[in-house]
């Protein structure tokens, strides 16, 4: 079962239409999945997931990334974690990176500077944010745009993220992340 976290600033916002939503388009057809807002959960709930997916907010909407402590549980997650957007941006806080200005809206050209499951080459695809994340010792660096780093992923963990949305476009992402460490019984 999948865990879709709402990291939007309130349970039931408008965010959630915009950023959750599309997500739980993009797996419902994969596996059964259960949504969340983040100030939620639970350590028991992170044992009951086989993925986890960290949603993206809207341009001004920064409540996860001003409440570090609601995502320590990501310093002990055993199963693996994708970050979209804010969620990008969260696990890196969380994991001691730090953010940098990085303004992004519509259509972007993303390049694959490390070999991974979810991605490759060049692609298009639609940014909406405020922040990147800098390299750090933690993280590899996946792909960048011409601006910032677009994707990553922790260096000892199943632990991805895109700054990029593909819930809007490129959703097959998603779906690979979902298939890639799909645990089957």
């Amino acid at each position: 079962m999948i865990l879709i976290v709402d990291m939007n600033f309130r349970k039931d916002s408008l965010g959630f239409h915009e950023f959750v939503l599309p997500i739980v388009n993009a797996v419902k057809n994969l596996d059964d999945y259960a949504v969340r807002h983040y100030s939620e959960l639970g350590q028991e709930d992170l044992t009951r997931y086989s993925s986890i997916i960290l949603s993206g907010t809207a341009l001004k909407d920064h409540a996860s990334l001003n409440e570090p402590d609601e995502f320590t549980w990501i310093l002990d997650c055993k199963v693996p974690v994708l970050g979209i957007c804010a969620g990008m941006q969260t696990i890196a806080l969380a994991n001691g990176a730090r953010l940098t200005k990085c303004l992004g809206i519509g259509m972007t050209e993303i390049t694959t500077t490390a070999p991974n499951p979810l991605f490759s080459s060049t692609f298009k695809a639609y940014a909406l944010h405020n922040f990147s994340v800098q390299p750090s010792p933690a993280f590899a660096v996946l792909a960048k745009s011409g601006k910032c780093v677009q994707a990553i992923k922790h260096k000892q963990k199943n632990i991805y993220g895109v700054l990029f949305h593909p819930e809007v476009r490129n959703r097959e992402i998603i779906q690979r992340f979902i298939r890639a460490f799909r645990v089957t019984e």
